[in-house]
């Protein structure tokens, strides 16, 4: 990068951890409101909501939106989805919930998976498509269970259905063709998108640069702090369209370089008004956070300013487990203090702790206090009445 600013301003992990937190809206404890259109707004400033199929506890779309909306309800992403259509599911770095207000920029990944489908969709036939395809055009939404007369086939992998159906629902999801128009658990209800939306046809894609542009706005918004690693997670081919972004804003003073404690040379910027909370005092607030959260899921990112190594277990053998099956970080204050490996019980009604491991300083006792308040909370969120 051509060396367009000075010195970067010096950052210590408390202060990033500061502007982040601040980012993620976890300073405050209902900083996008109640209702439904507190979802929509949350979704909104954090750019996505990652999907996720793990059920031991609630799953992690909801427990990402609870985290920050303490009124939280699963019917309110219901009506923000299905009702509203103010969020809408596509693949960031991964499936998750988006606004539907940036669907522009997702368009041209729709085109490209359409052009690429013979790649990961070869077993898909264009009678397979066309079945599923008029099927929907001629009687509306419909899931997979509707579809019942399909010549089961053997799997490909352990997670494929045997229903050729399946693979050329998704195939046109990911087409931009349909859209999920409804979610009850996992299970999908797919609708012609631009049916579901009232639109003729899908928006103009976003251009290049604007999609740079969108990627480099959405991660200074919900992170704070960013690097090209954070902004562009799991997507290395948008790296230099987004560098060139951030040069451009170098340029025009609407970026500030920091050089990050411990990033050595990793190189890290923010934009002018958050450098200016990174001083400010946070609250004590309690946050037992998914590892999907948005604060944890970029695991190095994580380790690098808040000194934490997050260990994801669900899929290591029990006797390789350290922290737990589905272990849960504890965040007081600034600090990710413990990670809590719990299980919700729904038949017997209880909120089950298999393992509490203490990974972070302070006085265990009074921390143990703060956290015990926080987990009869998640134990209402997780077995409602």
């Amino acid at each position: 990068m051509s060396r367009i600013a000075a010195s970067p301003l010096p950052l210590t992990q408390t202060q990033a951890r500061h502007i982040w937190l601040h980012a993620q809206r976890l300073t405050s404890r209902a900083p996008f409101g109640e209702g439904p259109e507190a979802v929509a707004a949350a979704v909104a400033h954090l750019g996505y909501v990652q999907i996720d199929t793990i059920n031991v506890i609630e799953r992690c779309h909801h427990h990402i939106l609870w985290s920050r909306i303490p009124s939280y309800r699963r019917e309110h992403l219901h009506r923000a989805q299905s009702v509203d259509k103010s969020v809408f599911e596509y693949w960031t770095h991964a499936l998750s919930y988006v606004p539907t207000q940036d669907l522009r920029f997702f368009v041209a990944a729709m085109k490209r998976r359409k052009r690429e489908a013979g790649t990961r969709f070869k077993t898909v036939t264009p009678t397979d498509l066309r079945k599923v395809l008029s099927r929907i055009r001629k009687d509306g939404a419909l899931t997979i269970r509707d579809i019942d007369d399909d010549v089961l086939v053997e799997k490909d992998h352990p997670w494929a259905s045997r229903k050729p159906s399946k693979r050329a629902l998704q195939l046109a999801f990911y087409s931009g063709v349909l859209t999920i128009s409804a979610r009850e658990g996992m299970l999908k209800t797919y609708e012609l998108l631009p049916r579901h939306f009232g639109w003729t046809k899908l928006p103009r894609a976003a251009s290049a640069k604007e999609t740079a542009d969108y990627m480099l706005d959405r991660a200074l918004r919900a992170q704070g702090v960013v690097s090209l690693d954070s902004i562009c997670h799991l997507d290395a081919k948008s790296k230099p369209a987004v560098r060139r972004s951030i040069e451009a804003r170098l340029r025009r003073k609407e970026l500030v370089a920091v050089a990050l404690e411990g990033a050595e040379k990793q190189e890290h910027w923010a934009s002018a008004e958050l450098v200016e909370v990174m001083d400010a005092p946070l609250p004590e607030l309690v946050h037992i956070l998914s590892p999907f959260d948005p604060l944890i899921i970029q695991r190095k990112r994580t380790k690098l300013v808040f000194d934490y190594d997050h260990r994801f277990e669900a899929y290591l053998p029990k006797e390789k487990r350290q922290f737990g099956y589905f272990a849960l970080p504890v965040l007081v204050g600034d600090t990710i203090v413990a990670a809590l490996d719990l299980k919700a019980d729904r038949v017997k009604g209880k909120l089950l702790l298999q393992k509490w491991n203490w990974v972070g300083k302070g006085e265990r006792k009074v921390l143990r206090r703060q956290i015990e308040d926080e987990l009869h909370r998640f134990e209402r969120f997780q077995l409602p009445d």
